[in-house]
């Protein structure tokens, strides 16, 4: 088994466990931004799908050489083709969005831990999926907490699951050369500028 792909496994297992908990109302209420819940739960379950699709999709090259630098080369703050994605993937969860993503789980359960370090096509490039896994963690358990908080459920990560995310929040901050700054800030030195976000 790769670095992080039991990790990644019980991220996509705290996913799973808020989706449970969403009510049947709640699909069309706010969700994140200008996302209703069912597109947040579908941007969210592109951390599933795209794990599976892009492991058949080899790259000769690498373009993205760690997990922060897939970040960097991104817009993820307002690009319309992140809410296009966003958008169909909620539509693609269908009338059970929980027996799909159990369906994916169950994909990934007898994927993930077999599978051996690659370089994959990713949007951003090709990159070696070990550094990849970390950014669909990230994202996992990002997202995970928002849908919680968008529909008023309770929601936990286990401890290896918050440190490993934010682990990639604090590899994107010291890229861009705010690692000091979050550095100060989580040790009650300095208050992050209003609006601060590693993405």
């Amino acid at each position: 088994m790769i670095p992080g792909a039991a990790t990644y496994l019980a991220a996509a297992q705290h996913f799973r466990e808020v989706m449970a908990r969403i009510p049947d109302s709640a699909w069309d209420e706010p969700g994140l931004g200008d996302w209703n819940v069912r597109t947040l739960a579908g941007h969210t379950s592109r951390a599933l799908v795209t794990v599976l699709t892009y492991l058949e999709r080899p790259a000769q090259n690498i373009d993205v050489e760690s997990t922060a630098a897939y970040y960097a080369g991104l817009d993820f703050t307002s690009s319309p083709d992140i809410t296009a994605r966003a958008v169909a993937a909620g539509e693609e969860l269908g009338p059970a969005p929980l027996e799909t993503v159990d369906r994916l789980l169950a994909q990934l359960g007898s994927v993930v831990p077999v599978v051996s370090d690659r370089v994959i096509e990713t949007i951003a490039g090709g990159m070696r999926f070990s550094d990849y896994l970390p950014t669909r963690i990230f994202e996992l358990a990002v997202h995970s907490l928002d849908l919680a908080a968008a529909c008023g459920v309770p929601a936990s990560l286990s401890p290896e699951v918050e440190m490993a995310a934010m682990k990639v929040a604090m590899e994107i901050a010291a890229a861009r050369g705010d690692g000091s700054l979050l550095l100060l800030a989580l040790t009650g030195r300095a208050s992050l500028p209003p609006g601060f976000s590693v993405v």
